[in-house]
């Protein structure tokens, strides 16, 4: 038995932040919170958002209190401004942050038996679907406007929590490549490593299957072709990111991810690393100790890649291939290559215990030891 999860709705395309109007009207809302950060407030990028609904007439607040690994501090602070609102809809706008502590927010006003927020890790027992959320991503990289999926920091524990909830998908998603064209290189460059992580985790997870290994392999093809361009702020570059995480998203929110993932969430909690930086510097290295469990998929994910002649290389040659041109990628579009800068011999013990624990490790298709996440830790270091 499989199960997949998407939006109601979903708009696609340049320009596509104008159907916010519409939809707001007929879904009959009255008042939104805007949840969005600090740094698109300030580069205008919400306002872009703020004009629609003005345009419209549309009463809202806005809150931009987050932090770019949320905390349960956020998260709280948020469910109050919803309240003092009077809003009856959530509207994120901003990348992974801004739509995991909508997510949130939605959740526990809907589930108020939940307001610790840490009740809320794993597959918490919700009754109530989330206050109704319409999700405009503005980075093209984690997808939470199409996942079940959030993340949140523990900042006394220095752990992130990941939540999974079928009642927390946003009904609307508009993805706005124009939203995403102030992103610097930096965070398009993370933020699309993300998407690709998302890809190739989600295509060799163990509860992969037909349906997202078709949206998995098609994602790799997008990103591995339009993420470069994007870096450089091509309008070809922008749309196929745009559209290759927003599918990578619909794969991977259905069926799990893997260690990569479990290792990243340490160091964003640790070190606050922006998570798509450390996916990408992990992902060639997780690559390679996961390739004998993988049967013949990283054949598909090197062709995926635009590798040549991959039907006639051996297992071991498509594998290198493989964990090359994602290496290549990474490196192309300027992704430190390991972890000597942000890691700490003395934090590598918690590290692996706090990945050991994360929701994520379960669909790594090798069962790792805590001594292999150890050993790969050191091995970037």
């Amino acid at each position: 038995m499989a199960r997949i999860i998407l939006n109601e709705t979903s708009y696609h395309g340049a320009g596509s932040v104008k159907e916010l109007a519409g939809e707001v009207k007929a879904r009959g809302f009255h008042k939104a919170l805007v949840c969005s950060d600090p740094d698109l407030i300030k580069f205008g990028v919400t306002q872009k958002v703020l004009d629609v609904l003005d345009g419209a007439g549309f009463a809202y607040e806005v809150y931009s209190e987050i932090k770019a690994n949320p905390t349960i501090e956020n998260v709280q602070s948020g469910v109050a401004a919803f309240k003092a609102a009077g809003a009856d809809c959530l509207i994120a706008v901003g990348g992974g942050s801004s739509m995991d502590t909508c997510k949130a927010i939605g959740i526990i006003i809907a589930n108020p038996e939940f307001e610790d927020v840490r009740s809320l890790e794993g597959v918490a027992p919700t009754k109530n679907p989330s206050v109704p959320i319409i999700a405009i991503p503005t980075t093209a990289g984690t997808a939470a406007e199409v996942t079940i999926n959030y993340v949140i920091t523990d900042v006394e524990k220095k752990r992130k929590f990941v939540c999974v909830d079928v009642h927390d998908i946003p009904v609307v998603a508009i993805i706005d490549s124009e939203l995403m064209s102030s992103m610097p290189k930096g965070l398009t460059a993370a933020t699309g490593m993300d998407a690709l992580t998302h890809a190739i985790e989600g295509y060799i997870t163990k509860g992969a299957w037909e349906m997202t290994d078709m949206f998995h392999l098609k994602a790799i093809e997008l990103i591995a072709k339009s993420l470069r361009g994007a870096v450089n702020n091509t309008p070809e570059g922008r749309e196929g990111m745009a559209l290759g995480q927003y599918i990578a998203g619909m794969g991977f929110s259905n069926v799990g991810l893997g260690i990569v993932h479990s290792m990243a969430h340490s160091l964003g909690a640790v070190y606050d690393t922006p998570h798509g930086v450390a996916n990408a510097i992990l992902l060639p290295t997780v690559m390679e100790y996961n390739a004998p469990e993988t049967g013949e998929k990283y054949r598909d994910i090197a062709r995926a890649m635009g590798v040549e002649g991959t039907d006639k290389m051996s297992a071991e040659e498509y594998r290198s291939a493989a964990v090359e041109a994602v290496r290549q990628l990474s490196r192309d579009v300027g992704i430190p290559q390991d972890l000597k800068a942000i890691a700490k011999e003395e934090d590598i013990l918690f590290l692996s215990e706090s990945a050991m624990a994360d929701a994520c490790r379960p669909g790594n298709p090798k069962d790792p030891t805590l001594e292999d996440i150890i050993a790969l830790y050191r091995s970037l270091m």
